[in-house]
Order: C-alpha cells, then sequence, then structure tokens
C-alpha cells in the first residue's frame, strides 16, 4: 500500500472535486490518498518544497515549479467568459486604476499574473483573498482582485466590479483562462503517476454523476454561499475541461506562460508538461 499526500485549496469547487478521493468512494487499488487543506497562496509558497505527491497551484507558479511539479491531465480550473474580477467601491476608469494600489491574494496567484497583463506596471500589495473583499469596502485598499467564492459575493458588500479578467482575456485570446491546476512530483514513479491521474479524473466523473453528495459535502466549504450559489460555483470550476484540458485548454495555459514572459512577468518562457493517462 502506498500513501500519496494531496494538498488542494478549502473552496467549495476543490472540495467538490476530491469528493470521491476524501471519502474513498472509488476504488484505488494499492494507493490511498491523504489530504491536507490551504489557501492557494500557502500552497503556492509550499511546492517550493515539493512538500506534497500532487498539489493545487496557480499556473502563475507553475512557471516557477515546472522542474519540480508536470501537471497532471485533469482537475484544472478555467474561466470561460469569467474569473477574478478587479473590484473597487465605485466605477474607476483604466486610468484610474493604474494610479492606485491593487490588493492581490497572493504574488504568484493567476489572478496577480492577469492584473499584469491587463495593466501592465500596476502597484499591488499583498492581502489574504478572504480578507480583500471587506478591506475595499471598509477602505482599507482602493481596489482588489477578487478569487474563489467572492466573485459571486462582492455586490453583497457594496461593492462595484471594474473588470472580470476572465472575460477579458476571452475576449483577447478566445480562450478561456487557466487559473489553476494540479501537479505531480517528477520523482514520482511513471506507473504511479498514471495511476493518480485516473483516480482523479474517475473522482471527478464520480462527483459529477452524484452531484447532490458531492455537494453536500462541498458545502461545509463554500464560504458565504448558499447552497444555490455554491452549486452556480461549482458549475464555474469543475466542468469538461475540469475532467480534460483537451486542446483548447492546453493551449490556453501555454499561451498564458506565454505571455507572462514576453511581458517580463516570469523569467523564462516555460512549455507546459502533461502526464500521460
Amino acid at each position: 500500500m502506498r500513501t500519496i499526500t494531496v494538498a488542494h485549496s478549502p473552496d467549495s469547487d476543490d472540495a467538490f472535486m476530491f469528493y470521491a478521493l476524501a471519502k474513498e468512494k472509488i476504488d484505488t487499488g494499492a494507493l490511498r490518498y491523504t489530504h491536507e487543506l490551504r489557501d492557494i497562496q500557502t500552497l503556492n509558497e509550499w511546492a517550493f518544497e515539493s512538500r506534497f505527491d500532487v498539489t493545487a497551484f496557480s499556473f502563475h507558479a507553475y512557471a516557477y515549479l515546472a522542474d519540480r511539479y508536470q501537471l497532471l491531465p485533469c482537475g484544472a480550473s478555467f474561466g470561460e467568459d469569467y474569473g477574478p474580477k478587479i473590484i473597487a467601491r465605485r466605477a474607476l476608469t483604466r486610468e484610474e486604476l493604474a494610479g492606485i494600489t491593487v490588493a492581490i491574494p497572493g504574488v504568484l496567484t493567476t489572478a496577480a499574473l492577469a492584473l499584469q497583463l491587463y495593466l501592465p506596471g500596476v502597484t499591488t500589495t499583498v492581502l489574504p483573498f478572504d480578507r480583500i473583499l471587506d478591506a475595499v469596502a471598509a477602505g482599507e485598499a482602493e481596489a482588489g482582485v477578487i478569487i474563489h467564492e467572492g466573485q459571486l459575493t462582492y455586490a453583497d458588500h457594496g461593492l462595484t466590479q471594474h473588470v472580470d479578467l476572465g472575460v477579458w482575456w476571452k475576449a483577447e485570446t478566445g480562450l478561456p483562462l487557466p487559473l489553476g491546476g494540479n501537479g505531480i512530483r517528477r520523482d514520482l514513479p511513471e506507473d504511479v503517476k498514471r495511476q493518480v491521474a485516473g483516480d482523479l479524473r474517475r473522482a471527478i466523473d464520480y462527483s459529477l454523476a452524484h452531484r447532490r453528495d458531492a455537494l453536500d459535502y462541498a458545502l461545509q466549504f463554500a464560504r458565504d454561499l448558499d447552497p444555490g450559489k455554491a452549486d452556480t460555483f461549482v458549475g464555474m470550476y469543475v466542468n469538461e475541461v475540469t475532467q480534460d484540458y483537451g486542446d483548447r485548454g492546453r493551449a490556453a495555459v501555454r499561451l498564458l506562460l506565454a505571455r507572462a514572459f514576453e511581458a517580463g512577468i516570469i523569467p523564462t518562457k516555460v512549455e507546459p508538461e502533461f502526464i500521460a493517462w
């Protein structure tokens, strides 16, 4: 019996995705999975230590981690005409936004990368992702980039959207915005990597086939979301691209990393490497 350590964020979409593994709903043969839940910025930082066999990370962080991790061919989050949002207390022009400080949920988050591609040279400050809404509403930050459930609840805080970066990216490229993926350590045996890829795919399929049970499990991680909004949020980020990147998803990851390099945001051009099924 071999134990595979898995780290992912405590968000309703990730919880939904990993439900069948966490609750042992599928047969994983000689592999057993343990789970560690942390916010994405912490996972990005821990990935530099290769702390877990499998870990969620931002695609921005992957640009610095490709020597340690390969990408599993499933389990990614893409924004298809939606994604991280820039919000403020009042409507802001792009020029006004360029003159203020914007709160971001972590330097290596894809939200931060997308902001820099949208507005090169923007001044940022880092806040925990679950503090940004309150900080902007209280005037502690002039604007912020929100991720996770905040994308559905920002208006409840009296805040205004400046731009949805997923919508902006789709208009620019015709592709969905790659946000986060799951990596697996390069030093694991190849047969183990392939089985983990297959187990995760079957777990995602199981949750989609048993949606009510998986949603009930995920609701305990759905910060400030009622069941209806939690269902909406899960539907946004657990879908057919989560089951398999496909050619379009892989092209989107390549383009994001290429544009980040061209803009001088990441130091080297990275070609994403995916585990085979």
